[in-house]
């Protein structure tokens, strides 16, 4: 027996849409220069702690500047090249080191805030834009890469903003003002000195289009691994009842590995940086120590420059040793945005229209409606229907029927092709989808319960329900004897989705929620196939009680649970073949004839 959502999928006849292949429609932007200013656009919302930072950054940085100066100064006083007094230099010079080190302290303290204050906003404007995507857009995306774009790409942002960035500010500052000091010293050696950086800037050019390559490559089969991993874990009973455990560990091994592989790379890119800007570095020492001394001994330079230079070398490669090796985490970042970004530049879905107009009955008419889920392959076709105010309408078939498909384009999940879908004479294209599903209520298959109290699931649909709403609710929905022997009643809070109460207890909370939102149009999606026959009985008569007197849809595998419908419309491959009074169908000895007696007679239908 298939499952709800594979039902679904197999109505919709997405060809392809396995878990593997929907991720090679996952887009990634290129322009990686596009990417970054679309990220500084955040640091525009903390103008002010940016300025602050900015601020430390460039202080500290002076700091770490002029240090070396005193040293050399202090150095000339001993070798009696220079004069001046000694203690005071000294103290001065760790004066300037201490005011150095706090502000490298400050630099950090401010570059978490500013870390964690715009990954907080990117965070919750991915979340406000995944709760406002089509459900076509998650229909068709794997649910683990939506969720790994929200957890681990925004989380190697946060760890660039706070670790690398900071970096990054300073270490330009520190080079750009190491140069100035160093042409003002000697212009000479300061040439001689910068001739590494060439080697420097190759290096980084081979290196980093390998780094980019890789970690984009690393992120996309990470969202990949946890959308396997996020199947096995919600379909396990599934996978151990058909003995796939050998065939799951295979698959997530493949990813893993390639995963591995893509890592591997990436790492082995990133750390060789690292090695290479030192070699670099110390060729730059051997040439301050062969040239200085030449200079030192035709007097160009005393022996206190010389010291100074050594430090500002190291000065120099640092930031850009460090630039190198951040390299690859900036790459991941860039990379990891660029992934968020492709979600927060989604449509959303059209939430725009005119209410649905009040009026004491509720009739849904379908004309001629035509509907694909992928162009040229229609599931529905012209189909036609009217379902009377009140009245109790039942939609069976076969599975991949459409009849799932019909309530989707009645919720508006999807927009029909072509065709009308009309509530009193209303096209709902032109009513907006929030006030449409505000008179609509669904009763699914797979019940959805969420981890909180009773109370909560239950003014799911009507935050503004009145605890004597709830309570008729219950009483209709023959709950009452249920909430009574949970341990807190109604506060008593549901765990993993209502996994401590059982399958029939869920659904009729899910009937009573349907209640308490008090729809015009309610609609049962096999509301009752996964409960047993004693079960069921109650489910119907709590049905009965909130259908009355209002417009319902039906949908039903079971076709004992819509012998008293007003009409019966039998589907197939789309369309209407066959409609009428249960009784009227099975003389007519048809296509419900057929489902009926197979059913009946022990077959599977």
């Amino acid at each position: 027996m298939r499952t709800h959502n594979e039902q679904k999928l197999a109505e919709r006849n997405i060809p392809g849409m396995n878990r593997h292949q929907r991720f090679v429609e996952v887009q990634h932007a290129e322009n990686v220069g596009a990417t970054l200013k679309r990220i500084i656009t955040y640091f525009a919302h903390e103008k002010a702690m940016v300025i602050c930072m900015l601020i430390i950054v460039i202080f500290g940085t002076l700091c770490g500047i002029y240090a070396p100066s005193l040293q050399s100064n202090a150095i000339d006083i001993i070798a009696k090249t220079r004069t001046g007094n000694l203690s005071q230099t000294l103290i001065f010079m760790l004066i300037v080191y201490l005011l150095y080190s706090g502000s490298q302290m400050l630099q950090n303290l401010f570059s978490a805030k500013l870390s964690q204050r715009i990954v907080k906003r990117m965070r919750e404007e991915l979340f406000g834009k995944i709760v406002d995507l089509p459900v076509r857009y998650l229909d068709t995306h794997s649910h683990g890469d939506v969720m790994s774009r929200m957890t681990n790409d925004i989380e190697n942002i946060s760890t660039t903003v706070s670790q690398s960035l900071p970096s990054l500010f300073s270490g330009v500052l520190t080079i750009i003002g190491t140069v100035v000091i160093m042409l003002w010293y000697c212009w000479q050696l300061a040439l001689l000195s910068c001739a590494t950086v060439i080697l420097t800037l190759v290096a980084t050019k081979v290196l980093s289009g390998k780094v980019r390559k890789f970690s984009r490559k690393r992120q996309m089969l990470l969202g990949q691994l946890n959308g396997t991993v996020e199947e096995m874990i919600s379909g396990y009973r599934t996978v151990v009842a058909y003995n796939h455990q050998d065939i799951t560990t295979e698959d997530f091994c493949r990813t893993a590995d390639s995963l591995t592989k893509a890592g591997i790379k990436t790492d082995i890119f990133s750390g060789i940086m690292g090695p290479i800007m030192n070699c670099i570095g110390n060729i730059g020492f051997v040439i301050i120590a062969a040239f200085g001394g030449y200079f030192s001994i035709n007097g160009l330079i005393s022996i206190g420059v010389i010291s100074a230079f050594i430090v500002y070398a190291k000065q120099f490669s640092r930031p850009i040793n460090e630039i190198a090796q951040i390299y690859g985490q900036l790459q991941t970042a860039i990379a990891g945005a660029e992934r968020v970004f492709t979600v927060l530049d989604e449509v959303n879905e059209d939430k725009t229209g005119e209410d649905l107009a009040e009026e004491e009955n509720t009739t849904v008419t379908f004309q001629n409606v035509r509907f694909a889920y992928e162009p040229g392959n229609p599931v529905i076709h012209d189909f036609t229907l009217t379902v009377p105010s009140g009245k109790k309408i039942a939609l069976v078939g076969a599975t991949g029927s459409g009849k799932t498909t019909i309530v989707n384009l009645l919720m508006r999940f999807y927009d029909i092709d072509s065709g009308e879908i009309l509530i009193n004479h209303q096209n709902i294209k032109n009513i907006s989808r929030d006030d449409l599903r505000k008179n609509v209520a669904i009763v699914l298959q797979d019940t959805v319960l969420f981890s909180d109290t009773v109370r909560h699931n239950l003014k799911y649909g009507n935050e503004n329900a009145t605890d004597a709403q709830m309570q008729k609710a219950v009483e209709m929905s023959c709950c009452e004897d249920m909430l009574q022997r949970l341990p807190q009643g109604y506060d008593t809070v549901l765990t993993g989705s209502g996994e401590n109460i059982s399958q029939g207890q869920r659904q009729l909370l899910a009937i009573a929620r349907a209640f308490v939102a008090d729809p015009k149009i309610l609609i049962l999606d096999e509301a009752t196939s996964n409960v047993d026959t004693r079960t069921e009985k109650s489910i119907q008569s709590a049905m009965q009680h909130v259908m009355q007197n209002r417009t319902s849809i039906v949908i039903a595998h079971r076709l004992s649970t819509i012998r008293d419908s007003d009409l019966i419309v039998v589907m197939d491959h789309g369309a209407i073949v066959e409609s009428g009074s249960h009784d009227e169908l099975l003389e007519k000895k048809g296509k419900y004839y057929e489902l009926y007696m197979a059913q009946y007679a022990g077959f599977a239908t």
